[in-house]
Protein backbone atom coordinates (compact mmCIF):
# COMPACT_ATOMS: atom_id res chain seq x y z
CA UNK A 1 0.00 0.00 0.00
CA UNK A 2 1.64 3.44 -0.91
CA UNK A 3 -0.27 6.30 -0.60
CA UNK A 4 1.60 9.67 -3.06
CA UNK A 5 0.91 12.89 -2.65
CA UNK A 6 2.05 15.58 -5.43
CA UNK A 7 2.34 19.28 -4.57
CA UNK A 8 -1.03 19.34 -3.16
CA UNK A 9 -2.11 23.20 -2.44
CA UNK A 10 -5.84 24.82 -1.00
CA UNK A 11 -6.39 28.17 -1.02
CA UNK A 12 -9.37 30.06 0.05
CA UNK A 13 -9.71 33.05 -1.78
CA UNK A 14 -6.24 34.50 -1.75
CA UNK A 15 -5.27 32.99 1.54
CA UNK A 16 -2.96 30.12 0.77
CA UNK A 17 -3.76 26.85 3.31
CA UNK A 18 -1.43 24.54 1.56
CA UNK A 19 1.56 24.46 -0.82
CA UNK A 20 3.17 22.12 -2.74
CA UNK A 21 2.96 19.58 -0.47
CA UNK A 22 4.54 15.94 -1.69
CA UNK A 23 4.43 13.25 0.58
CA UNK A 24 4.69 9.16 0.43
CA UNK A 25 2.81 7.01 2.90
CA UNK A 26 4.22 3.36 3.27
CA UNK A 27 2.62 0.08 4.29
CA UNK A 28 3.35 -0.29 8.39
CA UNK A 29 4.29 3.19 9.06
CA UNK A 30 2.85 5.08 11.89
CA UNK A 31 3.52 8.67 10.63
CA UNK A 32 3.32 12.03 13.77
CA UNK A 33 1.83 14.76 12.25
CA UNK A 34 2.72 17.69 13.91
CA UNK A 35 1.63 21.40 13.51
CA UNK A 36 0.98 24.41 14.87
CA UNK A 37 -2.83 26.17 15.04
CA UNK A 38 -3.47 27.18 11.41
CA UNK A 39 -0.62 24.94 9.95
CA UNK A 40 -3.11 23.03 7.75
CA UNK A 41 -3.26 19.40 9.40
CA UNK A 42 -6.96 19.55 9.11
CA UNK A 43 -7.56 20.87 6.01
CA UNK A 44 -5.08 17.97 4.76
CA UNK A 45 -6.70 15.57 6.46
CA UNK A 46 -9.95 16.68 4.90
CA UNK A 47 -8.82 16.43 1.43
CA UNK A 48 -7.41 12.83 2.11
CA UNK A 49 -10.65 12.06 3.28
CA UNK A 50 -12.63 13.39 0.30
CA UNK A 51 -14.52 15.73 2.78
CA UNK A 52 -12.75 18.48 0.89
CA UNK A 53 -12.43 18.02 -3.52
CA UNK A 54 -11.74 21.81 -4.27
CA UNK A 55 -7.62 21.19 -4.57
CA UNK A 56 -4.74 21.41 -6.72
CA UNK A 57 -2.33 18.37 -7.42
CA UNK A 58 -2.65 14.36 -7.45
CA UNK A 59 -3.01 12.74 -4.39
CA UNK A 60 -2.97 8.44 -5.68
CA UNK A 61 -4.12 5.71 -3.59
CA UNK A 62 -2.03 2.41 -5.47
CA UNK A 63 -3.64 2.75 -9.24
CA UNK A 64 -6.57 4.78 -7.47
CA UNK A 65 -6.95 8.70 -8.10
CA UNK A 66 -8.57 10.47 -5.66
CA UNK A 67 -10.07 13.20 -7.88
CA UNK A 68 -11.04 10.74 -10.58
CA UNK A 69 -12.69 8.02 -8.18
CA UNK A 70 -13.02 8.80 -5.05
CA UNK A 71 -14.72 6.40 -3.84
CA UNK A 72 -12.23 3.55 -4.52
CA UNK A 73 -9.72 5.48 -2.21
CA UNK A 74 -12.04 5.93 0.57
CA UNK A 75 -13.07 2.25 0.73
CA UNK A 76 -9.31 2.05 1.67
CA UNK A 77 -9.69 4.91 4.59
CA UNK A 78 -10.64 4.93 7.63
CA UNK A 79 -11.18 8.11 9.67
CA UNK A 80 -11.31 8.79 13.50
CA UNK A 81 -11.98 13.00 13.20
CA UNK A 82 -11.16 14.63 16.86
CA UNK A 83 -14.28 15.26 18.29
CA UNK A 84 -15.54 11.48 17.15
CA UNK A 85 -18.99 12.08 16.79
CA UNK A 86 -21.43 9.16 18.27
CA UNK A 87 -25.07 8.66 18.10
CA UNK A 88 -24.71 8.16 22.21
CA UNK A 89 -28.08 6.93 22.74
CA UNK A 90 -27.18 3.71 20.41
CA UNK A 91 -26.03 0.49 21.90
CA UNK A 92 -22.74 -0.01 20.70
CA UNK A 93 -23.18 -3.18 18.92
CA UNK A 94 -26.43 -1.05 16.71
CA UNK A 95 -24.02 1.55 15.94
CA UNK A 96 -21.22 -0.22 14.57
CA UNK A 97 -23.97 -2.15 11.96
CA UNK A 98 -25.43 1.12 11.74
CA UNK A 99 -21.56 2.10 10.22
CA UNK A 100 -20.86 -1.15 8.32
CA UNK A 101 -24.65 -0.41 6.39
CA UNK A 102 -23.39 2.92 5.47
CA UNK A 103 -20.04 1.35 4.33
CA UNK A 104 -22.53 -1.13 2.55
CA UNK A 105 -21.30 -4.08 3.66
CA UNK A 106 -23.06 -7.50 3.36
CA UNK A 107 -21.06 -9.20 6.03
CA UNK A 108 -20.11 -6.68 9.04
CA UNK A 109 -17.56 -8.22 11.33
CA UNK A 110 -18.85 -6.60 14.35
CA UNK A 111 -17.76 -9.18 16.91
CA UNK A 112 -14.29 -9.30 15.11
CA UNK A 113 -13.60 -5.98 15.62
CA UNK A 114 -14.64 -5.62 18.82
CA UNK A 115 -12.29 -7.97 19.95
CA UNK A 116 -9.62 -6.54 17.74
CA UNK A 117 -10.16 -3.09 19.75
CA UNK A 118 -11.12 -4.47 23.22
CA UNK A 119 -15.07 -4.09 23.10
CA UNK A 120 -16.39 -7.42 23.54
CA UNK A 121 -17.71 -7.08 26.48
CA UNK A 122 -19.18 -3.64 26.12
CA UNK A 123 -21.35 -4.82 22.58
CA UNK A 124 -25.10 -4.05 24.61
CA UNK A 125 -23.77 -0.84 26.16
CA UNK A 126 -25.85 2.27 25.69
CA UNK A 127 -22.27 4.80 24.19
CA UNK A 128 -23.60 7.60 26.09
CA UNK A 129 -22.58 4.90 28.83
CA UNK A 130 -18.59 4.42 28.57
CA UNK A 131 -15.62 6.43 29.31
CA UNK A 132 -14.09 8.21 27.12
CA UNK A 133 -11.70 5.71 26.39
CA UNK A 134 -14.36 3.20 25.32
CA UNK A 135 -15.51 5.94 23.19
CA UNK A 136 -12.81 6.15 21.62
CA UNK A 137 -12.44 2.39 20.86
CA UNK A 138 -16.04 2.81 19.28
CA UNK A 139 -14.81 5.25 17.13
CA UNK A 140 -11.89 3.00 16.15
CA UNK A 141 -13.93 0.15 15.88
CA UNK A 142 -16.35 2.09 13.22
CA UNK A 143 -13.22 2.94 11.19
CA UNK A 144 -11.73 -0.64 10.85
CA UNK A 145 -15.09 -2.07 10.01
CA UNK A 146 -14.56 -2.01 6.07
CA UNK A 147 -10.82 -2.55 6.39
CA UNK A 148 -9.02 0.19 5.16
CA UNK A 149 -5.42 -0.27 4.81
CA UNK A 150 -4.46 3.67 6.41
CA UNK A 151 -5.75 4.83 9.12
CA UNK A 152 -6.28 8.63 9.78
CA UNK A 153 -6.15 9.66 13.35
CA UNK A 154 -6.85 12.90 14.60
CA UNK A 155 -6.00 13.37 18.25
CA UNK A 156 -7.03 10.26 19.16
CA UNK A 157 -5.79 10.20 23.07
CA UNK A 158 -7.28 13.87 23.91
CA UNK A 159 -9.05 14.03 27.39
CA UNK A 160 -8.06 10.34 28.30
CA UNK A 161 -6.83 9.56 31.61
CA UNK A 162 -3.48 7.68 31.85
CA UNK A 163 -5.17 4.77 32.15
CA UNK A 164 -6.88 5.09 29.11
CA UNK A 165 -4.13 6.86 27.42
CA UNK A 166 -1.80 3.91 27.81
CA UNK A 167 -4.28 1.59 26.42
CA UNK A 168 -5.42 4.18 23.10
CA UNK A 169 -1.41 3.76 21.90
CA UNK A 170 -0.94 0.49 22.73
CA UNK A 171 -4.22 -0.46 20.47
CA UNK A 172 -2.51 2.03 17.77
CA UNK A 173 1.18 0.39 18.22
CA UNK A 174 -1.13 -3.29 17.22
CA UNK A 175 -2.78 -1.72 14.71
CA UNK A 176 0.05 -0.07 12.83
CA UNK A 177 1.43 -3.99 12.66
CA UNK A 178 -0.88 -4.52 9.92
CA UNK A 179 -1.85 -0.86 8.55
CA UNK A 180 -0.68 2.84 7.51
CA UNK A 181 -1.41 5.11 10.25
CA UNK A 182 -1.27 9.01 9.69
CA UNK A 183 -1.35 10.15 13.30
CA UNK A 184 -1.98 13.99 13.89
CA UNK A 185 -1.29 15.25 17.18
CA UNK A 186 0.22 18.11 19.18
CA UNK A 187 1.33 15.95 21.88
CA UNK A 188 5.29 15.49 21.15
CA UNK A 189 6.06 12.26 23.42
CA UNK A 190 3.10 10.61 21.76
CA UNK A 191 4.85 10.73 18.70
CA UNK A 192 7.99 9.70 20.53
CA UNK A 193 6.11 6.67 21.65
CA UNK A 194 4.23 5.73 18.74
CA UNK A 195 5.84 7.15 15.43
CA UNK A 196 8.47 5.17 12.86
CA UNK A 197 8.58 8.86 11.44
CA UNK A 198 7.15 12.44 11.51
CA UNK A 199 6.03 15.04 9.86
CA UNK A 200 5.97 18.88 10.57
CA UNK A 201 3.44 20.99 8.83
CA UNK A 202 4.05 24.97 9.24
CA UNK A 203 2.22 27.50 7.65
CA UNK A 204 1.15 25.38 4.94
CA UNK A 205 4.38 23.68 3.87
CA UNK A 206 6.39 20.26 4.94
CA UNK A 207 9.29 21.25 6.90
CA UNK A 208 10.44 18.18 8.35
CA UNK A 209 9.92 14.90 7.15
CA UNK A 210 12.66 12.54 8.91
CA UNK A 211 12.51 8.94 10.33
CA UNK A 212 12.27 9.07 14.48
CA UNK A 213 15.37 6.64 14.47
CA UNK A 214 17.75 9.45 12.34
CA UNK A 215 16.07 12.06 14.92
CA UNK A 216 17.23 10.34 17.84
CA UNK A 217 20.46 9.34 16.12
CA UNK A 218 20.97 13.32 16.50
CA UNK A 219 20.05 13.90 19.72
CA UNK A 220 21.90 13.74 23.46
CA UNK A 221 20.65 11.41 25.72
CA UNK A 222 18.48 13.63 28.44
CA UNK A 223 16.94 11.83 31.64
CA UNK A 224 13.96 13.79 32.52
CA UNK A 225 13.32 12.97 36.69
CA UNK A 226 11.72 13.91 39.54
CA UNK A 227 12.45 12.78 43.55
CA UNK A 228 10.37 13.54 46.30
CA UNK A 229 12.68 15.95 47.57
CA UNK A 230 14.78 18.26 46.38
CA UNK A 231 18.11 17.71 45.52
CA UNK A 232 21.26 19.98 45.03
CA UNK A 233 22.35 19.88 41.05
CA UNK A 234 26.05 19.50 41.54
CA UNK A 235 25.12 16.08 43.49
CA UNK A 236 23.76 14.87 39.98
CA UNK A 237 26.74 15.86 37.86
CA UNK A 238 28.51 13.57 39.91
CA UNK A 239 26.60 10.34 38.36
CA UNK A 240 28.92 9.17 35.23
CA UNK A 241 28.86 10.68 32.47
CA UNK A 242 26.46 13.61 33.13
CA UNK A 243 27.92 16.96 31.69
CA UNK A 244 24.77 19.13 32.88
CA UNK A 245 22.04 18.96 34.99
CA UNK A 246 18.64 21.67 34.73
CA UNK A 247 16.26 22.16 37.54
CA UNK A 248 13.26 22.54 35.99
CA UNK A 249 10.44 22.96 38.44
CA UNK A 250 10.40 21.97 42.14
CA UNK A 251 11.65 18.21 42.41
CA UNK A 252 11.87 17.81 38.45
CA UNK A 253 15.33 17.49 36.83
CA UNK A 254 16.73 17.25 33.50
CA UNK A 255 19.98 15.83 33.28
CA UNK A 256 22.24 15.56 29.79
CA UNK A 257 24.76 12.19 29.55
CA UNK A 258 27.32 12.42 26.64
CA UNK A 259 26.66 8.48 26.11
CA UNK A 260 24.40 6.66 24.51
CA UNK A 261 24.02 3.86 27.38
CA UNK A 262 20.95 3.99 29.01
CA UNK A 263 21.42 6.53 32.16
CA UNK A 264 18.09 5.64 34.04
CA UNK A 265 19.66 2.87 35.97
CA UNK A 266 22.51 4.90 36.99
CA UNK A 267 19.59 7.66 38.37
CA UNK A 268 17.79 4.96 39.79
CA UNK A 269 20.93 3.49 41.83
CA UNK A 270 21.72 7.72 43.15
CA UNK A 271 17.78 7.68 44.23
CA UNK A 272 18.49 4.33 45.82
CA UNK A 273 21.84 5.44 47.41
CA UNK A 274 20.64 9.19 48.96
CA UNK A 275 16.86 7.82 50.10
CA UNK A 276 15.00 9.19 47.59
CA UNK A 277 11.56 8.33 46.14
CA UNK A 278 11.25 8.97 41.96
CA UNK A 279 8.19 9.95 40.78
CA UNK A 280 8.73 9.91 37.81
CA UNK A 281 12.27 8.73 35.04
CA UNK A 282 11.95 9.00 31.65
CA UNK A 283 14.25 9.75 28.81
CA UNK A 284 13.04 12.98 27.22
CA UNK A 285 13.84 13.99 22.88
CA UNK A 286 15.37 17.21 23.48
CA UNK A 287 16.02 17.14 19.56
CA UNK A 288 12.58 16.56 18.32
CA UNK A 289 11.13 19.55 20.71
CA UNK A 290 14.01 21.56 19.78
CA UNK A 291 13.59 21.25 15.76
CA UNK A 292 9.51 21.52 16.37
CA UNK A 293 10.61 24.74 17.97
CA UNK A 294 12.80 26.24 15.59
CA UNK A 295 10.97 25.14 12.34
CA UNK A 296 7.45 26.51 13.45
CA UNK A 297 8.32 29.96 15.35
CA UNK A 298 8.46 31.94 12.30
Amino acid sequence: MQLHLENVSKSYGDQVILKNLTLRLKKGEIIGFLGPNGAGKTTLMKILTGYLTQWEGSIRFETHDLKKDPQSVQRQLGYLPENNPLYGDMYVKEYLLFVGRLYGLTAIPIEDIAAKVGLEQHLDKKITTLSKGYKQRVGLAAALLHDPQLLILDEPTTGLDPNQLGEIRQLILDLGKEKTIFLSTHILSEVEALCDRVVILHQGKIVLDESLQNLRAQEKQIVEVSFDYRVEPVALERIKNAVSVKNVFDFQYEIEFDTEEDRRPMVFDFAHDNGLKIVALQHKSKNLEQRFNELTST
